[in-house]
């Protein structure tokens, strides 16, 4: 199979050669994203391979199919970039459910820490050889409420982790699962108690039609004041502007952020040299209380690794027919998106 791989920097290419050498899989690597404009590149090739912020409308997925291509391999486990229920019957979506569950839990740790004891800010102090304290002051996280939206794979082991500093823990989601609510020793609760009881609010969701903007002015207002926002999962979960508000009135005491809902057009590439042009993206930025990565929080040996793997069985179970059990598909019978979560 001739696989073409598009958005691919260093670290994609050195993961898939290295996993792909033993199999019949041809790859070329695209530095661009996939979207109508750049789908001609997909001519000639079998299937392609496409992260996050590339785009499968219906527009491409016209275009894929006039192509000729059979499959559409998501280095990545969300795919609100795919219209899934558009591909029914075109084309095969395949996905990765969970290539490094750890990864993202432990960043994500991280990253609390780093807001609640103003990590960041002591950085910049002391390399300007600053050394006083003053400013640093932080708060503990033992005894406080966080409230986890989404209870998958990342979640669970970020509930772990959390147990373990002597947390409490809220979870809601919509197919609540309370096996692991036994064993986690966490407690469900609906989207309102989340919002009024949590010293932290953590997204573990997918984005879906239902969860635009969830959090919002009007979800924000109910919250407690001096609340920590945490979205590792993704941008538009949150509305921008209602956060930067929240946070210049101190109503939110502060954001971590490893997602943005316009990224796009920035995450994943250098834009030192030439700046921005999104101004609301410019005033999170430059927010005290705000650190932004983008989109790093997958980024360790062992994802990378099994994002490889999974994407190669996956192409490779294809091409012998079997059940493909990371497959993404519209049910028209259930009126939905299966994903075999």
């Amino acid at each position: 199979m001739k696989l073409v791989l598009f958005d691919a920097k260093k670290y994609d290419k050195d993961y898939f050669d290295l996993y792909s050498r033993d199999t019949e899989i041809e790859i070329s690597y695209i530095e661009d994203k996939l979207t109508e404009k750049t789908s001609h590149m997909a001519k000639g090739y079998d299937a392609v391979c496409v992260f996050v912020n590339d785009v499968v409308n219906k527009e491409v997925i016209d275009k894929l199919c006039e192509y000729g291509i059979k499959l559409v391999v998501l280095r990545c486990a969300g795919y609100n970039m795919v219209d899934v229920k558009y591909a029914k019957g075109k084309i095969t979506i395949v996905r990765v459910p969970a290539y490094s569950p750890n990864s993202i839990a432990e960043i994500s740790t991280g990253m609390i820490l780093t807001l609640t004891r103003k990590l960041h800010q002591a950085i910049l102090k002391t390399r300007s050889y600053n050394f006083s304290l003053e400013g640093l002051v932080g708060f503990d996280l033992v005894n406080k409420t966080v409230g986890i939206i989404g209870t998958g794979k990342i979640a669970q082991q970020f509930i772990k982790i959390l147990s373990g500093i002597g947390m409490n823990i809220l979870a809601y989601d919509l197919f609540p699962n309370y096996d692991i609510e036994k064993s986690l020793g966490f407690k469900y609760v609906d989207l309102d108690t989340i919002y009024k009881d949590s010293d932290v609010i953590s997204l573990h969701c997918p984005l879906t039609k239902d969860n635009f903007h969830m959090i919002n002015e009007e979800s924000i207002n109910k919250m407690k004041d001096g609340v920590i926002i945490l979205n590792t999962a993704r941008g538009a979960l949150i509305d921008t502007k209602a956060l930067i508000k929240g946070i210049k009135s101190k109503k939110i005491y502060g954001a971590a952020l490893d997602v943005y809902e316009n990224e796009e057009k920035y995450f994943f590439n250098d834009c030192s040299k030439i700046g921005v042009d999104d101004e609301i993206l410019k005033e999170l930025i430059s927010l005290e209380n705000v650190m932004l990565f983008s989109h790093q929080a997958y980024l360790t040996k062992e994802a990378l690794t099994s994002i490889a793997i999974v994407s190669l069985n996956n192409i490779q179970s294809f091409l012998k027919g079997e059940l493909l059990k990371n497959e993404v598909f519209y049910d028209k019978d259930k009126d939905k998106i299966v994903d075999f979560r």
